[in-house]
């Protein structure tokens, strides 16, 4: 419990003088500053996630961040001029939000057509190979369900189906006391005929399947930033040394205490340094300044700026090569190109057959810039400017006794409570950001609830490749609430629609968490209870 001091003070020497004690003094655990002093917001509203640290304030990047959330929530429009401009050829979304509600995790989607033009929609796509488990090379890594005309979009999602299938556990997905719970998990089906270079004549899909992930949220995401990656790698050496991992841990990424599978940057303006991975939940990426909300500002909109001329799509150059062949875009692209190029700047937009033309603007490494480098800057420091919202409930009893059990039960190995942040240089593998442009956190104590590492739940129908990176749990528990979702949307493909059932999706025989759910299934309803409430309250 909370310890409460009163102080009394005295009012005169005289006969009359009495003690009036001023008001409480609350006295707050540490761990309600889930980011540390300089990280921490305390409202717990329906924009919680939205607020900017003290460092943004500190530093004097009220307005910057204020500019950055208005790229981050506005729409992005296929104009080429004028605010928000450039949007296309081909895109995911129109604007960051649509994947963030209210700054947060995707909200789950129903069942029937995989329809992203609703906001709050997250769900990306996984197109991969069965055989290899590699992101198939005639889509883009995020593909591209929407696109501007005459050009057309590489799926047509319109064709795309989602179904939710019910799971029953091996305890019957029932608790030895009787309470019962349901699981559901997702099923995506793309027909070829879905695929637009395959209607071109493109015959050379292979083995591809179709999984959901849906995009974490982006408060916070400084903090974790400033965490040293020495640190990071110590995290994962212990847990190596501690064998506790039924699976071990990923050894494409760490063996034998040393990291080996570094994200560098040579392809934007990056020399080639070389990271340890801490971002996405395949760990794809490196240091937050070149990260996934980075990339995502590029890749979701395909408008361009400085540091990325260049057009978004799919590695193998095949929807560059069979739009350019397809005689409807042949046919709107002199109108397209002029409104791109009024001035001609372009000479290879311009000569040569219609196919050559479409084929050099698609492939072209030096378009004209679309976004500008002060509003890329303006989205960083809001992007690293993310307060994360305090634990809620830290003198209730029944948060306080789950919080204790979360620990007894093994659930804190892996949702590790808390990390120092270190000097928190500014660390940029694209060489855009000087770092003095940005917030900061040293030497904080922060409270994220993960370890940075990856794991394997082995759930049915699981995240591609089945390693994931742990997901921080802080402000998780506010989800409904900010995003406006009627279930709680938990895990990479929001398959939980409650805390319980995120636990329980834990509980398969071969998951790095089996014993965790053992022990959580011998608790009481009470316990167990007492644990789902220390868990939304974080």
């Amino acid at each position: 419990m909370m310890a409460l001091c009163a102080a009394f003070v005295s009012c005169s020497d005289d006969d009359e003088n009495v003690n009036i004690p001023s008001e409480p003094v609350v006295e707050l655990p540490e761990w309600y500053y889930t980011g540390g002093e300089l990280g921490t917001t305390h409202l717990a509203t329906f924009n919680a996630f939205e607020q900017p640290t003290a460092s943004v304030e500190n530093a004097g990047m009220y307005q910057s961040f204020k500019n950055g959330e208005a790229l981050f929530e506005k729409p992005f429009m296929s104009n080429n001029e004028g605010v928000r401009h450039g949007l296309g050829p081909v895109y995911i979304r129109t604007s960051c939000l649509h994947c963030h509600p209210g700054y947060g995790h995707g909200k789950r989607i129903g069942e029937g057509v995989f329809n992203t033009n609703e906001v709050g929609n997250g769900n990306l796509l996984v197109v991969y190979n069965k055989d290899t488990e590699g992101y198939v090379a005639w889509l883009a890594g995020m593909p591209q369900g929407h696109a501007v005309a005459p050009f057309k979009a590489p799926i047509d999602e319109s064709k795309i189906t989602v179904q939710w299938l019910d799971y029953t556990d091996e305890w019957g997905n029932k608790f030895p006391d009787g309470e019962t719970y349901e699981l559901q998990y997702p099923e995506v089906t793309m027909p070829a005929e879905a695929v637009y270079v395959y209607n071109q004549g493109y015959d050379k899909l292979g083995n591809y399947g179709v999984k959901l992930e849906s995009t974490i949220g982006i408060y916070g995401t400084g903090l974790l930033d400033a965490i040293p990656d020495e640190d990071i790698v110590a995290e994962w050496k212990k847990q190596e040394q501690d064998g506790y991992m039924p699976n071990g841990l990923n050894k494409a990424y760490f063996e034998n205490g040393e990291w080996k599978n570094f994200y560098a940057n040579t392809a934007q303006g990056g020399d080639g340094t070389k990271y340890i991975r801490r971002y996405t939940y395949a760990m794809s990426r490196g240091p937050l300044q070149d990260g996934a909300g980075a990339n995502a500002f590029w890749n979701i909109t395909n408008a361009t700026r400085s540091d990325r001329r260049f057009h978004y799509l799919d590695a193998a150059g095949t929807y560059a090569l069979y739009s350019s062949k397809d005689p409807e875009v042949q046919a709107g692209f002199e109108g397209y190109i002029a409104a791109v190029d009024p001035d001609k700047e372009y000479p290879e937009f311009w000569n040569g057959t219609i196919e050559e033309r479409i084929y050099a603007y698609l492939t072209s490494k030096n378009l004209p810039v679309e976004v500008t480098d002060e509003e890329y800057t303006d989205l960083m420091v809001w992007h690293r400017g993310l307060a994360v919202p305090a634990a809620r409930g830290v003198d209730d009893i029944d948060v306080l006794r789950g919080r204790e059990i979360f620990e007894e039960i093994g659930c804190a190995y892996c949702h590790r409570p808390s990390w120092t942040t270190g000097e928190d240089v500014v660390r940029d593998p694209a060489r855009f950001f000087s770092g003095d442009e940005l917030p900061r956190y040293p030497k904080q104590k922060i409270w994220p609830y993960t370890d940075m590492v990856q794991h394997k739940l082995c759930m049915e129908n699981d995240i591609r490749t089945g390693w994931c990176r742990t997901t921080p749990l802080w402000g998780r528990g506010l989800h409904r609430k900010v995003t406006g979702s009627p279930t709680a949307d938990r895990l990479h493909d929001c398959r939980a629609r409650t805390t319980m059932e995120a636990i329980m999706w834990h509980g398969n025989e071969k998951s790095d968490a089996r014993r965790s759910v053992e022990e959580f299934r011998k608790l009481s309803k009470e316990e167990r209870d007492a644990v789902v409430k220390f868990i939304d309250a974080i």
